[in-house]
């Protein structure tokens, strides 16, 4: 898992916008500041999905270029963003966990269409990237 720095902007009361100094042409807006995190999560996604690997600048890198330090100065925040990268690979895993937790999982994947590994999967997703 990587971090990378979002710039995040709002105008007045309206929605937030976000972009990623180290990323060129990756931005995500939101409606609200809980949004934000999903909404900088699914920009990574999309912006990784034609571009290649890249490693996170440092935070003090990133506070050092102009436009972001201007930004900053005018009210911006930097938040860092996880990304997970997708990976087509996939591994087999034994877990232990209690047994009533387990039974709620599987009737909610169920539920959901899915499978234990499938919820479990997105459920630790969610946890980790907010998405």
């Amino acid at each position: 898992m990587k971090f990378f720095s979002a710039l995040v902007h709002q105008d007045g009361d309206r929605a937030y916008g976000l972009t990623f100094p180290d990323l060129p042409g990756c931005f995500a807006a939101a409606d609200t500041w809980d949004a934000v995190p999903a909404a900088a999560a699914e920009a990574l996604d999309l912006w990784f999905e034609d571009m290649p690997d890249v490693t996170p600048a440092s935070l003090d890198t990133i506070r050092q270029i102009p436009h972001v330090a201007e930004a900053l100065a005018e009210g911006a925040t930097l938040m860092h963003i996880p990304y997970i990268p997708a990976d087509t690979v996939v591994e087999r895993v034994n877990i232990t966990m209690e047994r009533e937790l387990l039974r709620a999982i599987d009737q909610t994947a169920k539920a959901r269409g899915m499978n234990r590994s499938s919820f479990l999967a997105a459920a630790a997703r969610h946890a980790l990237a907010g998405t």
